[in-house]
């Protein structure tokens, strides 16, 4: 009478489990699982360690993760790096030489700009006073012409005018000025004579016959070209006419 039936013992068991399980459901946790959720959150962290931390920083080179399938494509590929790293030394020591060159070159620049400056106030300085040192010495030459304007009219200013003319060509020797003044017969340049016309003269065609005006030339240079006249040359063909008529 005190034993139970079989019937009654496993609905008793039956029970007892769903209870366990009912409050396992309430805890939220699982003995079956609970130990792999625990390790998957571990790696999960590690990861995230990894990410955030220096293991970027050590990342094998590619010839070492190479080299764990096959040795003579990671010797390769080691060579290669150090050609890489040699190439990239030489373009940066490249590129500090050329700033260098660059920054040398506008100091350059502008020592040279500054220099010009320089020269060209000097130039116009050096201009300025030889200007006056010309003026200063000409004005007594106008001085003389003015005395001899001043005297009688019946007084000879000739040898005045002379004395006047001979100090003034004084004045143009010291700034290495001379007179284009080409005799008669001496062949025409056209560098440093201006033909006004072509005249019958017993010369030889193309040489000087008068000289109208002189000219001038400073230290080789030209300031004014002489205007002269020019044989044609038919002067002395009509004369040999005329002795062959005769």
């Amino acid at each position: 009478m005190s034993e139970e039936s079989p019937e009654r013992t496993t609905t008793v068991e039956s029970d007892d489990t769903d209870a366990e399980g009912v409050d396992r459901e309430q805890d939220g946790t699982d003995p079956a699982t609970n130990g792999v959720e625990e390790d998957a959150g571990i790696d999960e962290s590690n990861g995230e360690t990894d990410a955030d931390g220096d293991a970027a920083a050590d990342v094998p080179a590619l010839s070492s993760r190479v080299g764990e399938f096959d040795d003579d494509l990671a010797a390769e590929v080691s060579k290669l790096e150090s050609r890489l790293a040699a190439v990239e030394a030489e373009l940066e020591s490249r590129e500090e030489r050329v700033e260098e060159l660059e920054s040398a070159l506008k100091r350059s620049k502008a020592d040279f700009k500054n220099y010009k400056q320089r020269a060209k106030k000097r130039q116009e300085e050096i201009r300025e006073r030889a200007t006056e040192d010309f003026v200063g010495r000409v004005v007594s030459v106008r001085d003389n012409l003015v005395r001899a304007l001043g005297q009688d009219e019946e007084a000879d200013i000739r040898p005045g005018i002379e004395s006047t003319l001979e100090e003034f060509d004084r004045i143009l020797e010291d700034e290495n000025v001379s007179a284009i003044d080409p005799a008669a017969g001496e062949d025409v340049d056209p560098t440093r004579h201006e033909v006004l016309m072509r005249v019958d003269d017993d010369r030889p065609e193309g040489t000087v016959v008068d000289v109208f005006q002189p000219g001038y030339e400073m230290a080789g240079s030209v300031l004014r070209e002489a205007q002269v006249t020019v044989s044609t040359g038919e002067g002395e063909a009509s004369d040999q006419t005329a002795d062959n008529d005769s």
